[in-house]
């Protein structure tokens, strides 16, 4: 609830930032690194996970390990784990495939797993006590994956960074697919994102898995907006991904992200604690340092929520601080403002109450508005 959520601080590197999160997998996780570090977060999972119902991929994946055994395999969930067994029984080849996994070093996720494991009469190498994938890949790495060909039981959406950081260890991955990825049953939550994008209301985008990017472009292209998200995208919303192999999608459209060195979550939210406030102005106005985040201000090291309204106002002023910006181009700023001036001064007033030191903008009478550069600083800002 609203009044549950604790006060923002400018001295948390995200606050005053809205940033979309697309993950249909781990998102709680992941929106909650971001909220710890100040970020209003929009949720809107871009793809859903199902059961296949065509198994052609499961049987030519299960073929491919019989004929070419792996050292490792990981099992991630126990439904997957059973469904992967009973259809190789289907198919006749079951013993063949516990046979084959006696052989190999197996790695359970958690108890679950761990327990569908013995339950069909193997034993696992090792578990984690967290029940963590990033604590699988941890060890993973520890001992070496360089040569080594590691069999992963997928799940759905991939785990974040999690092949991308075996593969850039040298390890050959083989996918286990047991789920398919569909778009979202109920696509207003995607609708929803999708608007704010283009209404430059997010300031960052999060993607931890290529099908997941391809999903939310494939959505917008239905919408017939993809020029408009690629154009946000590539100008004013950051997108951020949690390693190359998940940025594909949206670099076949000419669009440039940003990944963290360590394909995970944490490095990824690190990532955006430096880029989004890099991204952010600091100005010198009428004695009072005026950092501008995206929907709020930082006024002398204060956070100070704005308004929509105010901010297009405030981002339409900083484009040329201290220069006069008329009532025309100020109301053409204004989304949804029509033709009433009076919009501007209303929308005006509501700002300057929201950034505390109303006298950071000028009124220039019948002229417009401007930010009140400091003077010495006029020549820096004169272009």
């Amino acid at each position: 609830m609203a009044d549950q959520t604790p006060p923002r601080s400018a001295g948390q590197p995200l606050a005053g930032f809205t940033v979309g999160v697309t993950a249909a997998r781990r998102a709680d996780e992941l929106g909650a690194l971001l909220e710890r570090r100040g970020a209003t977060v929009l949720h809107a999972p871009a793809l859903r996970i199902v059961p296949l119902a065509d198994d052609s991929e499961l049987l030519a994946a299960t073929k491919q390990l019989l004929d070419h055994a792996p050292d490792v395999v990981v099992a991630t969930t126990a439904i997957g784990f059973r469904g992967w067994v009973e259809a190789a029984d289907g198919w006749g080849i079951g013993e063949d495939l516990l046979a084959r996994l006696r052989g190999v070093e197996l790695l359970a996720r958690g108890p679950k797993v761990r327990g569908a494991i013995r339950a069909a009469g193997l034993t696992e190498a090792w578990s984690p006590a967290s029940e963590s994938m990033a604590e699988v890949l941890d060890r993973l790495l520890d001992e070496g994956v360089d040569g080594r060909r590691i069999a992963l039981q997928l799940h759905g959406e991939p785990l974040p960074g999690f092949i991308e950081a075996l593969r850039a260890g040298g390890a050959e991955v083989v996918g286990v697919p047991v789920y398919r990825w569909m778009p979202p049953e109920d696509l207003t939550p995607v609708d929803r994102l999708i608007d704010a994008v283009l209404a430059r209301g997010v300031d960052a985008l999060t993607f931890t898995s290529a099908p997941a990017a391809a999903s939310l472009l494939t959505r917008a292209a239905e919408r017939g907006q993809d020029a408009e998200l690629l154009a946000a995208l590539e100008h004013d919303v950051l997108p951020a991904c949690v390693g190359p192999v998940t940025a594909l999608p949206l670099q076949a459209h000419g669009v440039t992200t940003v990944q963290p060195e360590r394909f995970r979550l944490g490095p990824l939210v690190q990532l955006l604690c430096v880029e989004l406030p890099a991204r952010s102005r600091t100005l010198p106005i009428a004695g009072h340092q005026l950092q501008i985040r995206g929907h709020a201000a930082v006024v002398d090291g204060d956070l100070r929520p704005v308004p929509p309204a105010g901010m297009s106002l405030l981002r339409a002023l900083a484009r040329r601080p201290g220069w006069v910006v008329s009532r025309a181009d100020l109301l053409r700023a204004l989304p949804g403002a029509g033709r009433d001036e009076h919009a501007v001064e209303t929308a005006m007033a509501r700002l300057r109450a929201a950034l505390g030191v109303p006298k950071v903008i000028q009124t220039v009478v019948k002229r417009g508005y401007r930010l009140a550069l400091d003077p010495a600083s006029d020549a820096k800002y004169a272009d």
